[in-house]
């Protein structure tokens, strides 16, 4: 008498996860998301970073202050600028230890390493914990939601070895 509802929703269950299932396609767009957001560091083009961010986007910037897309996007453009003023070169790197994602929305948390004046006498890196929320607009990957902390300067270089590489995709498929 039950057999036949607990089948069905046991089928709807399934046939739902399968659809909303992590998938390699998804973390390969993600990481063309990713790719601009290095080339932004790259070329100091503060007009690929307001292209990765979506317009509503909420950042939260190291535990201490909540700035909108015009803001976020104005220091990066003022930042940038500054930068090839004086000829600082960073490079910016993301190594991750979690990576969740459906058709629509991707969860992203990891480590970066920004790393300034490499290969100078005057190199320095820094360290972070990041997470960040995308939601695929339009076809593309659009940074939503994005907070990054040193955790009170505890995130170090141990921290970014442990993570994975950006296109080691088999770490986040082992479901």
């Amino acid at each position: 008498m039950y057999k036949k509802p607990i089948f069905i929703l046991i089928l709807l269950f399934f046939s739902n996860t399968s659809i909303e299932a992590q998938s390699l396609e998804n973390l390969k767009a993600i990481n063309e998301t990713w790719q601009k957001f290095y080339k932004a560091f790259e070329t100091l083009d503060y007009t690929l970073m307001a292209d990765i961010h979506a317009k509503d986007l909420v950042r939260i910037s190291g535990g201490q202050r909540i700035l909108d897309y015009d803001t976020y996007i104005n220091n990066y453009k003022i930042g940038f600028q500054r930068d090839k003023e004086s000829h600082q070169i960073s490079e910016i790197s993301l190594r991750f230890f979690e990576r969740l994602n459906t058709n629509t929305t991707a969860s992203e948390r990891g480590i970066y390493k920004l790393t300034r004046n490499k290969g100078t006498k005057n190199e320095e890196s820094y360290y972070g914990q990041f997470h960040v929320i995308m939601k695929k607009r339009d076809d593309h990957w659009k940074i939503t939601l994005d907070y990054d902390s040193s955790e009170n300067g505890t995130i170090g270089e141990a921290d970014y070895n442990k993570a994975f590489a950006i296109d080691d995709f088999d770490e986040f498929l082992k479901n």
